[in-house]
């Protein structure tokens, strides 16, 4: 979860990295983008068309981005982002997936308060005030509002997969949930809230879904709350669904985003390659 507790993992790792607290508090959201980005071109990536797109749904206009091959038809992948919301890494990270031959949305969660972007430049979780904002935002979704929009975003795109980043990982779940005969495959990538003692866990949705779902823990969420990943693979076996459900080691909470202070490129590039797989799998 995006928590204090969260805060302090992230400073212990970079601490940890031979970073002072000083050179710390100077790094932002975003910082490094570019030289941490690594490059997909291999030869033999797709050309791409990419959009801003605006999608009704019950509640109002939720803002998004599309990306898509160019030329033919392609399964298609929703992206539910962290707390930081649409932003230009997710735009890069979907433009990614996109060039591998899927068509990718991109979805502003928190559309109902405001478009896109939703935090600020080069936005801080070590700051206070930032941090109060953030947390409110993510306060907004409820798991109600979020099966509402997914059924929306479904309807929009044609058979879809849909990934999601530590908040983002409950709301694929409740995606699946909500359009089993829709959503084929399911990822999550530090996940936050899984598994929980209340009567709407994302857990306790499994019964419902279709999907095929790979869950990338961090080690550092795994130490938390370490019964969480057995209690996902019973719930999946029992369901007869195929999961991959693995603890990365030496990651903490918000690795995979490329923007990330903690992001961890060969774990990040591991836990890509091993979407791909679930997707050339259980996609159509």
């Amino acid at each position: 979860m995006c928590d204090s507790q969260t805060l302090e993992d992230t400073i212990e790792y970079q601490l940890r990295n031979g970073l002072s607290r000083r050179e710390f508090g100077a790094l932002t959201l975003g910082a490094g983008l570019t030289s941490v980005l690594t490059p997909i071109a291999h030869g033999d990536e797709l050309a791409v068309t990419e959009s801003e797109v605006d999608i009704r749904t019950p509640d109002g206009t939720a803002d998004a981005y599309f990306v898509a091959p160019s030329k033919g038809a392609h399964a298609a992948v929703l992206i539910w982002p962290d707390l930081y919301g649409l932003r230009p890494a997710f735009r890069q990270m979907g433009k990614r997936l996109a060039q591998s031959g899927y068509a990718v949305l991109v979805v502003n969660p928190f559309y109902r308060r405001q478009r896109a972007p939703t935090a600020p430049e080069h936005a801080d979780f070590d700051d206070p005030a930032t941090r109060t904002a953030l947390m409110d935002l993510m306060g907004s979704l409820t798991p109600a509002s979020t099966q509402t929009d997914a059924v929306a975003f479904v309807q929009w795109l044609d058979r879809q997969g849909t990934t999601g980043y530590c908040m983002g990982g409950p709301l694929t779940m409740r995606s699946a949930a909500a359009a089993p005969e829709r959503i084929g495959a399911g990822a999550s990538f530090h996940g936050g809230g899984l598994v929980t003692d209340k009567p709407e866990s994302p857990h306790l949705l499994i019964p419902k879904m279709k999907a095929h779902y790979l869950i990338a823990i961090a080690e550092s969420d795994d130490k938390r709350q370490p019964e969480a990943k057995d209690v996902l693979r019973e719930a999946f076996a029992k369901a007869k669904l195929q999961a991959e459900i693995e603890v990365y080691a030496g990651t903490i909470h918000g690795w995979c985003p490329i923007d990330s202070k903690i992001y961890n490129h060969d774990q990040a590039e591991k836990a890509w390659s091993r979407m791909l797989v679930l997707f050339k799998g259980a996609l159509i």
